[in-house]
């Protein structure tokens, strides 16, 4: 009998769709990255979700973020998403978390839970205790680095994050770790130098006060960098390696 996730098994077959479905992925970030990730793991039929994010949706993220719209407008990303979850797949299982992920949050988390971490948020000091808490579990973690500020989508790709170069954060990201004693991290990064965006003429404070302008962004690069995550995390928990 035919079903949502039919086409996928055709493709997988259906043991890995059993594997998937008893799955449960946690997505740290639901914004462009992240919420384009989770919408590919739902429509491929895993289980059980762990949403975490503690931001709104705002007017500024429709031109991006799959789970924006007009309608959904200052609802928590979480509860957007939870609900788009649960319209591709009733069955899922989606444990909402309304957090900014943070070294002070980490410990309402056990990573031992999971069998696939995704990082999609942006501070660098959360990144960092998302790896080290997911190695120190033994989950496996997929982080992405800067979307922001690019407009080349076909330059993102998937490598060790000591084999990266060019992206800034992921520059940081592999000073820190080495400190650390990290060995390995598999990460999705673009080649592509960053673009200097346009200053906002409206935001009269943030020029006054010389402040890091905001990323600009559009809806073909986010989109790209979370459905190329959702595609290794596929892969992985399935046994489709490259």
């Amino acid at each position: 009998m035919p079903n949502e996730f039919s086409r996928t098994q055709l493709l997988l077959g259906a043991t890995a769709m059993e594997t998937l479905a008893a799955s449960r992925v946690a997505v740290f970030g639901v914004g462009g990255v992240g919420g384009y990730t989770v919408e590919a793991l739902a429509r491929c039929g895993v289980g059980t979700l762990d949403i975490i994010d503690s931001d709104t949706v705002a007017l500024t993220n429709i031109n991006r973020q799959i789970i924006a719209t007009h309608s959904t407008v200052g609802q928590y990303k979480v509860d957007a998403a939870a609900a788009r979850i649960h319209d591709i797949n009733p069955a899922a299982v989606v444990n909402v978390h309304r957090v900014f992920y943070t070294h002070e949050t980490e410990k309402q988390f056990d990573f031992t839970q999971y069998d696939y971490i995704v990082d999609a948020i942006d501070t660098v000091t959360g990144k960092i205790a998302l790896v080290m808490n997911a190695q120190a579990a033994g989950t496996p973690i997929i982080c992405s680095m800067g979307a922001g500020n690019k407009l080349d989508p076909t330059a993102f790709e998937v490598a060790d994050i000591f084999e990266t170069s060019v992206c800034p954060l992921a520059r940081v990201m592999r000073q820190e770790l080495k400190k650390r004693g990290v060995k390995r991290l598999k990460v999705v990064y673009s080649k592509e130098p960053p673009l200097t965006p346009i200053p906002d003429p409206h935001d009269l404070e943030a020029q006054q006060e010389g402040r890091r302008s905001v990323p600009g962004s559009t809806a073909f690069v986010p989109s790209v960098v979370g459905l190329i995550i959702a595609g290794e995390v596929i892969r992985d928990l399935t046994g489709h390696a490259r």
